[in-house]
């Protein structure tokens, strides 16, 4: 009954979000435009990936995501309105229109792609689930945690990979769920259980924010895919087209060796390939309503991905994650970006 009634609630979202922009009279983008600023729906907690400071200043990966959809658009990196949302309320808020975009560390799946009215644009970073314990446990493999308190939060697929790895190698769980992401890391550095889960990503974020830092350790185990990206709504081909090729620019700049400390000097290069992507040959920005130097502006003003990756989480940040699976597919990752041509 009860996955009778999820599916039922999931198709009735599906068709309020699709009727809901079959009724509109302008394109996510004309409306962006016409009110001046974008709206994207941010995760107001996990640090290298979306944070705000005490000033409201907000920081991270996915932020930067945000901010060069808005330069593509505007040329301007500040005309962004971030709006805080939960796991629970994120595909809700962007299915309502309340956001025109959410970048905030969501997991692309099938089931939310086919029956939520949205589509996924790409991904911005390839992560999986992982374990943080106290080293003074001393466990050293995920497989060592039968019987032992695991700290999740509700409505994840974090929670659903958390029971399917225990049941498939023969485990005694004991899950301890709480609603949002900030009271799930307090409880497990309060002590209340014995380990925490989440996309290893966050597992290297939250234990930032421990009391004790140094006290814990993540666990070498990942169990789980989590190709984390920006949504849309199903519907608009123009605005999932913008999302998804500002993130392959920033992928493809970084292939070609543009920065944002010499887009200028890359601009007078012969290569066809940076003359494409910077503008100066083709009009590769006015089939999806923007200026043709809109790749160059998101260089200028934000830098390339790897520039992006390394100041938010990589080695120039406190997360000091490798690039892994993140590298450029010619150095041994994924990040791959379809031509510009």
């Amino acid at each position: 009954m009860k996955t009778l009634i999820t599916a039922a609630l999931g198709a009735a979202l599906a068709l309020s979000a699709t009727t809901a922009f079959a009724q509109q009279k302008q394109s996510t983008l004309d409306a962006v435009k016409q009110k001046g600023f974008l709206q994207c729906g941010s995760n107001p907690g996990l640090a290298g990936f979306g944070l705000p400071d005490a000033q409201g200043n907000w920081t991270g990966l996915d932020v930067d995501l945000c901010r060069s959809i808005a330069v593509a658009i505007f040329n301007d990196p500040t005309k962004v309105k971030f709006v805080p949302l939960s796991a629970k309320d994120r595909f809700t808020a962007l299915q309502s229109g309340e956001v025109d975009v959410l970048i905030r560390n969501g997991t692309w799946t099938m089931s939310r792609e086919t029956s939520l009215g949205l589509e996924f644009t790409g991904v911005n970073y390839y992560d999986g689930q992982g374990f943080m314990v106290r080293k003074s446990l001393k466990v050293a493999s995920a497989l060592e945690l039968g019987g032992a308190s695991v700290c999740v939060q509700q409505g994840t697929t974090t929670e659903l990979n958390l029971a399917d790895y225990f049941r498939a190698n023969k485990l005694e769980l004991k899950p301890v769920v709480f609603a949002t992401s900030d009271d799930t890391f307090k409880a497990y550095d309060a002590g209340r259980c014995d380990a925490f889960t989440t996309d290893a990503s966050g597992l290297y974020s939250e234990r930032l924010r421990a009391s004790k830092p140094d006290d814990h350790i993540v666990l070498p185990e990942i169990i789980s895919k989590e190709p984390l990206g920006p949504a849309v709504r199903k519907g608009d081909d123009q605005w999932l087209d913008l999302v998804k090729w500002v993130h392959f620019a920033q992928v493809t700049a970084e292939e070609l060796g543009v920065t944002k400390a010499n887009v200028d000097q890359m601009r007078k290069s012969e290569n066809p390939d940076v003359k494409r992507l910077l503008g100066t040959e083709g009009k590769f920005g006015e089939s999806m309503g923007l200026s043709n130097d809109w790749a160059y502006n998101i260089v200028k003003h934000m830098g390339n991905y790897g520039e992006s990756f390394e100041r938010n989480v990589g080695a120039g940040s406190p997360l000091k994650i490798a690039r892994g699976l993140n590298a450029l597919w010619t150095k041994g990752g994924l990040q791959y970006a379809p031509p510009i041509r």
